[in-house]
């Protein structure tokens, strides 16, 4: 019995990051597969070229967007898989609508396994901005104070608070999750989260203004998607009670920042940015020179477990289709306006 033939099409350097030897390996050994093999990025013209007769295709960061050219030589691709993030970038609406659905073509996104890694950094982020770890560190540095009279020594920290988590997205999912030690009490805004759902994950569902003024800590998994643009604005703000802690590790365009500016500029929140809206801020930034600001160059979803996690998953999810077993990780193209 011959193998599936699979066109893999991320570059070298990609392929370290989020492969491990053996697991690459192992793709190459149960499946016929023809891969870049080098450190450039394949364009359109060269994916269309190169695409028939294979019944499978990896694409990972870079991979350019897959127009119709490509899909009318696609005469036998029944599976896509996406050894990264988001597939919308180069799955636009209209092949989808003409090819993925009418051809029944699973796409499979590695999110999941990056959700691991910001998860964990927001969960780092509560504690760090919470305790003021950063502060009292920078003031022993420079000052020499050992407790700046400036700093407090004490407050609500994550354990025991109330943290209100926007979206029941994959990364809020797993925040939950890393959130029960901590014995918090979490509220969840989500309009697509049914009060079900929410009582399975133990979880309280609440509107969007009851969580900000409800929470401790407030932290962002929205998607980027029209529906969400500038959804956090003067009035969430504004509920936020002294102290509290906002984060936003998901995309920047969710939030005004002319808001979050404007009352961060007060000194009463603490605010941690992996994203900002535009990326990077600029130079002159209001926000670089804010104290109770802290912001990191999008990095929350790095790391070694969720990257490699992103490899095992890509192959896990071609062994499981050409198994006939339901592929876990496939795109839901019934809400595929919904992801981002």
């Amino acid at each position: 019995m011959s193998k599936p033939k699979v066109l893999y099409i991320p570059t070298v350097s990609h392929t370290d990051r989020v492969f491990r030897k053996e697991t690459f390996e192992r793709m190459l050994d149960i499946f016929d597969v023809k891969i870049n093999g080098t450190n450039t990025n394949w364009t359109t013209e060269q994916v269309a070229k190169e695409i028939a007769g294979f019944d499978a295709l990896v694409t990972g960061w870079g991979t350019p967007n897959l127009s119709e050219e490509v899909f009318e030589n696609a005469d036998k691709l029944r599976i896509i898989a996406h050894s990264a993030g988001s597939v919308k970038v180069f799955l636009k609406n209209d092949v989808v609508e003409k090819y993925i659905i009418p051809r029944n073509i699973t796409v499979f996104s590695a999110n999941d396994a990056i959700a691991i890694n910001v998860a964990e950094s927001t969960i780092g982020y509560m504690i760090m901005v919470s305790h003021r770890f950063m502060d009292h560190a920078l003031a022993i540095r420079n000052s020499g104070v050992w407790h700046h009279p400036d700093l407090p020594i004490n407050g609500q920290y994550l354990t025991g608070s109330t943290v209100g988590i926007v979206s029941a997205s994959k990364v809020g999912r797993h925040v939950m999750e890393l959130l029960k030690p901590f014995r918090v009490k979490t509220l969840v805004y989500d309009p697509y989260l049914s009060d079900w759902e929410a009582g399975k994950l133990g979880v309280y569902k609440v509107e969007l203004d009851d969580l900000f003024a409800q929470s401790d800590f407030v932290t962002i998994h929205a998607p980027s998607i029209p529906q969400t643009h500038n959804m956090i604005g003067e009035r969430q703000f504004k509920l936020l009670r002294d102290g509290a802690v906002f984060i936003n590790t998901s995309r920047g365009s969710v939030v005004d920042h002319d808001a979050m500016l404007a009352e961060a500029q007060t000194g009463r929140i603490l605010i941690a940015l992996d994203v900002t809206s535009p990326e990077p801020l600029p130079s002159d930034s209001p926000f670089r020179k804010l104290t109770n600001v802290i912001i990191t160059p999008h990095i929350s979803g790095a790391g070694f477990y969720g990257y490699f996690t992103i490899g095992s998953t890509t192959l896990q999810a071609l062994e499981d289709f050409f198994a006939k077993k339901p592929v876990v990780g496939a795109v839901d193209f019934s809400r595929y306006d919904l992801i981002g």
